[in-house]
């Protein structure tokens, strides 16, 4: 059974099942709409169904999609790069592409570049930052709502390491906004002070990455 939504062309997988009391209507990895029902439904309720939920359908749809697009490309240091799965044992990074087999890993790939690249970033910083500090320790997780962390007792800075996606640039506002807690633990107009004198243009970044904060 096909049917057409907004132009698209779907196909309709009818599973009926015994004992099955209510109709469930999905949209799966493959964009497929998948319809689980009782023997005795009608093909002419099923179609009112479909027709009945043609928004829900659609973003349903459009979710899969972006999930679907999301893993066959990804993003590093704020360029997008095609997966091409290959016969090769190590992860090759090319001009437009990275080379990888199935068993490969691009998280403990991308864990391993952010443990190299934040390190000289912050060395980098460092270097620049004009009040005398205690080298931090660092430290790099994954978070939900932080792009970075400073704990002033313990001298430890911890950051995000989905910055490994973004531009350069970003990783070392969030590394100079970090150090410059270890001289205001807070966010007064002293600490955004400074931290404009590492980044001069912070505002604009800040606002940039805004929306993940």
């Amino acid at each position: 059974m096909k049917t057409i939504i907004d132009g698209i062309e779907f196909e309709v997988i009818i599973e009926k099942k015994k004992g099955n009391k209510n109709t469930y209507l999905r949209v799966n990895d493959d964009l497929n709409i998948y319809i689980t029902t009782n023997y005795y439904t009608s093909l002419k309720s099923l179609q009112k169904l479909i027709d009945d939920n043609h928004k829900a359908i659609l973003r349903m749809y459009n979710l899969k999609l972006k999930k679907r697009k999301s893993e066959e490309e990804f993003t590093y240091l704020g360029k997008k790069y095609d997966i091409v799965y290959m016969n090769t044992k190590d992860i090759v990074l090319g001009e437009n592409s990275i080379f990888l087999n199935h068993e490969a890993s691009l998280d403990k790939w991308l864990k391993k570049e952010a443990e190299k690249i934040f390190k000289e970033e912050l060395d980098e910083v460092y270097k620049i930052f004009p009040v005398t500090i205690p080298y931090p320790s660092l430290t790099i997780r994954k978070m939900k709502t932080r792009w970075g962390v400073c704990n002033v007792k313990t001298k430890r800075v911890t950051l995000n390491l989905e910055l490994i996606k973004k531009e350069l640039k970003y990783l070392d506002y969030v590394i100079a906004h970090e150090l410059s807690h270890l001289v205001y633990p807070n966010h007064s107009k002293d600490f955004w002070n400074l931290v404009e004198r590492v980044i001069p243009n912070y505002k604009l970044l800040r606002k940039e990455m805004r929306n993940y904060e």
